[in-house]
Order: C-alpha cells, then structure tokens, then sequence
C-alpha cells in the first residue's frame, strides 16, 4: 500500500479547490525573493543547484537521425510542408516542430504536476500581488550563431507574439499586458489584474 505523501495530499487539495470553482495561485515568496522555480503545489523535487532532471539519461546515445510525424499540430504547422519556418503567425504553413528549437525562459517538469523551473531564465521575482514576473536571465544563454540572449530579444518576442501573433497565441496572452527589459538580463512581465489561471 502506497503512503500518502505531503506532495499527493497537496494535489487532491489543490484539485478538490479546483473543482469547486475557486482560484489557487503559484505558490511564491511572500518577500518576492528569487525563485529557481515555482508551482502551484508548493514546495519543488529539485533544489536550486540541481543539474537534470531525474529521467533524464546524461549517457544516452549522441547522435544519428530522428525522424517524427507528429499526431498534433499547433499554430499554423501542417502535417505534409512547410513554406515558413515561423509557426507562430497565422500567414504560411509552418514547420512541424519548430518550437522545439526555442528556449522558453522556463521549463516544465515532466515527473511533478505544474512544476516550472529556469531553463532561459535562471530565476524569477514575483510581485506579492502576483501580477508582476521578474526574470534573471542565465549569462550563458544563447543564440545559434553564440550571440548573447537579451532582455530586450525576449521582450521584443513577447511582444511580437501578443501583437502579431497566430490568434490562439493572442489569446493565450489575453491577459499579459506588457514586456520591460531594465536592462540586458532582466525582464519584467506585467499581467492584468484579475487574469485568467490558464495565462502563461
């Protein structure tokens, strides 16, 4: 027989609430401290210095060719072409997988319900009211060609996405207001008050 853990009691809670109608926020520093990741279960599997995530295999085989036909596709991506290589816009049909070749400045965990940690960002800030997200982007991000990932290449994309985006990306984004970079390895991401749970 299984123990009940604090994480399990935590979701049947947390998922009871849901059911109920009432909205649950990530859990956060109360002191908007810097977080290496957030959830709204609480307390996170990995430590700040953690290097890869447990199913991860650092030792698996380098290398050879992948060859995938998704069975969904997002945004504009079609199934048999491509004539662009942006699928994020509504003009075009665009490459099945690109997404895969971007960083997002966090990154879910796939052994922990809702867990985000850090992957472009090294942590984030959030505003006591939680309508205000602080990123600290890693100094070791980069671009394909090595130039250096900036506050201002993020808010630009950010941005672009919410302006000019496909519609269902306009849509997800409803509720983000504004993208702010004070400098070249901050960004400041403004939401509205009363968001939807399902933004971004």
């Amino acid at each position: 027989m299984a123990l009940l853990t604090r994480r399990h009691a935590l979701g049947l809670g947390i998922g009871a609430l849901s059911a109920a109608g009432l909205r649950v926020a990530p859990a956060v520093a109360d002191d908007g401290a810097e977080m290496h990741g957030m959830s709204v279960f609480g307390d996170l599997k990995y430590p700040a210095d953690f290097q890869i995530f447990d199913y991860v295999n650092p030792k698996a085989p380098k290398g050879g060719a992948f060859s995938v036909i998704p069975w969904v596709r997002a945004y504009n991506q079609s199934y048999y072409t491509f004539n662009s290589l942006n699928a994020y816009v509504l003009k075009g049909e665009g490459a099945q997988g690109m997404d895969m070749t971007f960083a997002t400045l966090m990154s879910r965990a796939n052994d922990e319900p809702d867990a985000m940690y850090g992957f472009a960002a090294k942590s984030v800030q959030i505003s006591p009211d939680k309508l205000i997200y602080r990123f600290a982007l890693r100094p070791e991000a980069r671009f394909h060609d090595g130039s250096k990932l900036t506050a201002q290449d993020v808010v630009f994309s950010l941005n672009t996405l919410k302006e000019k985006g496909h519609p269902l990306i306009q849509v997800q984004l409803r509720d983000f207001v504004k993208a702010e970079a004070p400098d070249d390895a901050t960004v400041v991401v403004t939401f509205a008050a009363g968001r939807a749970r399902d933004v971004p």
